[in-house]
């Protein structure tokens, strides 16, 4: 269509956005049904968004932050408001392929590193793989974020039959420039298996969004889809397009502005996604799941407010996500669901919905959770185990006393670890900035905190216990008050650690500097290569001969 004379790009986005959000709010509600009752396999499609803080959505009373569809499609589907993630994007992730822990996939500590020799075992199923023995057609667009070292740790490897995104953890957001630190640099926009240098100068939700109707309109509607949106919105570096940040100019926080703008543009490319789908015919057979990755960054522009603490902390600020289920096949609409449900259940009950339950269900660390969210049935789910991460320990004089005295001979609570027993939480170790970071509206940004609220349970302690349900944000701690619980929740964390999996942390290899390879971050070892008996990277000592050789 022709731009009429006079009008800008953005007023035409605006227009285009307006024109997206009348029909889905016309047509999000529709007479709820049930899976199969179409005789077909319904249409997934998961929304994942990265760093979206519980705060920074309308519906949990964001002042400053607008997503009327996000907020219409939840208020006319179900609102999970006690679903969790991981603190990080690649543990999320992770269990999300797999519906495993950390502890059972070797991935317990960190996210995997660009440079990294790492990636999701190879003996693990993914959901793509399964969905795609089932009869699925997979696609996956977006950030990745699980490894790609050789090139079996593809996407198109792991069971997408296409991909267009991102491999690593994070880059500008229209030239895919993605740096490990300042010294490895190099372009991380893959179409495939091949770098799509052509579609740089895009902003990445825009592009990605294009795909995604792409995808649709090129798609055999009669067979089944799962479509996977990893969008890189709203992770650093903090980017919009100007007629997004023109509408957030009254926000005195420049932080804020930014991350509220890319938020923006994820509520326009859900709007254009499921206008797609309905003008294509997959809308009244599908199921939309919205999920953030983690807890927002509050110095990145994020707010999880009310909740304590933030990305990379186990605290519920930053493991308690922004999440809801969209779908004509729900059987209830309109509805809060407070079952306890986590990124790891979304393998079963997507592979269940899809008509392909998995036949051993004791391999899965998640549940097949579509009756409690659909019907509002008992969750299967009454604990979470949100990591044990070994790594993490520092290991010193104060190892006996975490051990004998803190711990009860139960458990080292110098190691960092978190899970969830019915209504109790409990934290060992050091387990992230607890403060409770209040809304950004101070112009100044975090320099300006520092009259706020701040933690006063974090020294010299390393166990806290909560009745989450009573105190969700986690300001009474119980610990004292409560022995007999730490131990029963201590001796889970024991059990639990006693399946364990030997985590997996091999040291950055220099040969996966993008300079090597034509500029672009991409697979740099071959099959076998740093690899152990079961496909476990090891260090060796052929890396430190390769940095003396390069660098």
């Amino acid at each position: 269509m022709a731009r009429p004379a006079g009008m800008s790009l953005g007023c035409m986005a605006a227009l285009a956005y307006l024109s997206c959000l009348l029909l889905v709010l016309a047509h999000s509600t529709t007479r709820p049904g049930a899976p199969g009752t179409s005789g077909r396999p319904p249409h997934l499609v998961f929304v994942m968004v990265d760093d979206q803080g519980y705060g920074d959505v309308g519906y949990h009373g964001a002042q400053d932050i607008r997503t009327p569809v996000l907020d219409q499609l939840a208020a006319r589907g179900v609102k999970l408001e006690n679903y969790y993630v991981q603190p990080i994007c690649s543990p999320s992730r992770s269990q999300l392929m797999t519906g495993r822990y950390q502890i059972h996939t070797g991935l317990q500590h960190s996210v995997i590193r660009s440079r990294q020799p790492l990636c999701l075992p190879p003996d693990a199923p993914t959901l793509p793989e399964r969905l795609q023995q089932a009869g699925y057609s997979t696609h996956m667009v977006g950030k990745w974020h699980l490894g790609f070292c050789r090139a079996r740790c593809l996407p198109t490897a792991r069971g997408f039959g296409s991909f267009l995104g991102s491999l690593t953890g994070s880059g500008d957001h229209f030239t895919f420039r993605s740096c490990d630190g300042a010294e490895a640099c190099g372009f991380d926009l893959h179409d495939g298996e091949r770098p799509a240098w052509e579609m740089s100068g895009n902003y990445s939700t825009w592009l990605y969004v294009e795909r995604v109707k792409q995808i649709l309109r090129a798609h055999d509607g009669r067979k089944p889809l799962f479509l996977y949106v990893a969008l890189q919105a709203a992770h650093t570096p903090l980017q919009a397009p100007a007629h997004l940040l023109q509408r957030h100019g009254s926000l005195g926080n420049r932080l804020r502005r930014h991350y509220a703008a890319m938020l923006s543009g994820v509520d326009e490319a859900v709007a254009e996604m499921v206008q797609e789908m309905r003008e294509r015919g997959y809308y009244s057979n599908s199921v939309l799941v919205y999920s953030s990755d983690n807890g927002g960054q509050p110095l990145a522009g994020g707010c999880n407010w009310p909740l304590r603490g933030g990305k990379g902390s186990y605290w519920e600020g930053g493991v308690r996500a922004v999440g809801f289920v969209h779908s004509p096949l729900l059987e209830r609409t309109g509805v809060v669901s407070r079952a306890l449900i986590h990124i790891s259940d979304w393998y079963p009950t997507l592979l269940a919905l899809a008509g392909a339950p998995e036949l051993d269900p004791q391999r899965l660390d998640g549940y097949d959770v579509w009756g409690a969210i659909s019907r509002g049935l008992p969750c299967p789910r009454t604990e979470i185990l949100f990591n044990i991460d070994p790594i993490s320990h520092g290991h010193g004089e104060a190892d006996q006393h975490s051990l004998t005295v803190s711990g009860f001979g139960i458990w080292d609570t110098g190691v960092r670890a978190a899970i969830r027993v019915g209504h109790w939480k409990l934290l060992t170790g050091n387990v992230g900035d607890g403060d409770w970071f209040p809304p950004q509206t101070f112009p100044g940004g975090p320099q300006q905190w520092q009259g706020g609220e701040k933690r006063q349970d974090q020294q010299r302690k390393t166990v806290w216990l909560f009745n989450v349900s009573a105190d969700p944000y986690e300001r009474s701690d119980l610990a004292e008050a409560r022995p007999e619980v730490v131990k029963l929740l201590l001796s889970r964390i024991a059990e639990y650690n006693r399946t364990a999996v030997p985590a997996r942390n091999p040291p950055d290899d220099p040969m996966a500097d993008p300079q090597l390879h034509g500029g672009v971050w991409t697979p740099w070892l071959v099959q076998g290569e740093g690899e152990g008996e079961q496909g476990v990277e090891v260090a060796d000592a052929r890396y430190s001969k390769r940095a003396a050789l390069f660098f």
